[in-house]
């Protein structure tokens, strides 16, 4: 299993913690907010969350720290997320 962690800011100041993962050729996503204990998870990853994904793994790809196929799977998760929105 490969794990994705990234930070962000809401817009109400607070920070969101984010966790993606690829365990079994399927990508989960879970997030948080700093103040809160439990995770939420995501049966369908929202579309900023998987551009901010793609950015995260384009860069690793980069630096050969994970394979293409990766960044190719979000790739067409994202093209799945646009065809239906």
């Amino acid at each position: 299993m490969k794990k994705h962690e990234w930070r962000e800011t809401t817009e109400e100041g607070e920070t969101r913690l984010v966790s993606a993962s690829r365990h079994g050729g399927k990508w989960q996503l879970r997030s948080r907010l700093k103040s809160e204990a439990e995770w939420t998870k995501f049966p369908v990853i929202p579309l900023d969350d998987l551009e901010t994904l793609r950015e995260i793994l384009e860069n690793k790809y980069r630096r050969n720290r994970i394979p293409e196929d990766h960044v190719t799977e979000v790739d067409a998760l994202i093209e799945a997320v646009k065809r239906r929105g």
